[in-house]
Parts: C-alpha cells; structure tokens; sequence
C-alpha cells in the first residue's frame, strides 16, 4: 500500500517530478511509525470512517527534495512507500530522550485520496547514523518549500489592474487655479 503515493522504480528509487532536485538521501536504517487517527476501513476510499487508528512501521530508505518527503520500505512491509509535500509537513519536533536514541516527529496534512486522515503523524527514527543533520536539511528545505509556495501563490494573486482616469480637456481655470481644487489652494 502506497500512502500519499510516490511512483518508484524497480530499483525501489522515487521517480522525480519534473524539475525536481534530491537535496539528500538516507540509504537504509530509516524507521517510519506512521499513526493514522480514525483510519477508513481497509478497501474504502472515504477519510474518516470505523476503521479505527492504525500504527504502520517499516524500515526503509528515504529522500528529501526540494519539494518532498520520500520513504520506500522493503518490500515485505505493512506499506510500500510514503510521499509527503513539504509544504503539507504542518509542524514537527526534534526528541532527545533521556533514555532511548534521538527521533523526530512531524504531522502531515493528508493528501485527498492518499489513504492518511487529518492528525496523521509520522514518527522518524534512523539505526546507524545520527539525526540531527537530516533533521536541520529538512526544516531548512521545508522553509523554502513554504516560502515558495507563498511567493508563487502572491505572483498568482497578483495585483488589480489600475486604470488612469480620462484626462479632462475641458478643465476650467479662474486666475491660473484649476476649478476642481479647493478654495485655500490659490490664498
């Protein structure tokens, strides 16, 4: 089962979007627990249903490019891959527990269709290299990826157009003074 979809290739790499660029990429030893609130029962397209939450684990490898999140696991897992835009990452944290290696959560607006429901968390755990570097890439990637996203939104908005009125060739004039100012403007 692929959630919020990512396309991948034989060799179990995400196919990249067009113009898309691979920031950095951990090659194995990634843990992702995804805790899915309330998920739709198993077969069932709607978000939101009896289905109750579900806890998926799988080890894997995963990506980060400049506007994604990606997981692929082993092919024996309970799911197949994990695409998440980073723009939909809606807040995250960094834990360093006192007992126990560092791990990173962070909770995702689902994608429509992608089988998550809203409150989606993803926990992050890596078993054979530290974490906080990957963590500082993929907020400051993140960073960009909303700034750009914000920045083309406003281009799409735009600005209204303005229109200049209609010059008046008939503007009368009483000792040099236009008619249309106010009384104070030739004392």
């Amino acid at each position: 089962m692929a959630l919020n979809c990512a396309m991948i290739n034989a060799t179990r790499d995400p196919v990249p979007l067009p113009h898309e660029q691979f920031i950095t990429t951990v090659d194995s030893g990634a843990e992702v627990i995804l805790h899915i609130p309330d998920a739709p029962p198993e077969g069932s397209a709607s978000a939101g249903g009896s289905g109750g939450s579900q806890k998926l684990k799988a080890m894997g490898r995963l990506w980060i490019t400049d506007s994604r999140f990606l997981f692929t696991s082993a092919p024996d897992s309970s799911f197949d891959s994990l695409s998440v835009p980073l723009h939909a990452i809606l807040s995250t944290k960094f834990h360093q527990p006192t007992f126990g290696g560092n791990y990173f959560t962070f909770e995702i607006k689902p994608s429509s269709g992608g089988g998550l429901t809203d409150g989606t968390n993803v926990e992050l755990r890596f078993k054979n290299r530290p974490m906080f570097e990957f963590v500082a890439v993929l907020e400051k990637t993140r960073e960009r990826a909303i700034y750009m996203k914000r920045q083309a939104a406003q281009e799409d908005e735009g600005l209204p157009t303005y229109s200049s009125p209609e010059e008046s060739s008939s503007v009368s004039m009483i000792g040099g003074i236009p008619v249309e100012n106010p009384p104070e403007y030739g004392s």
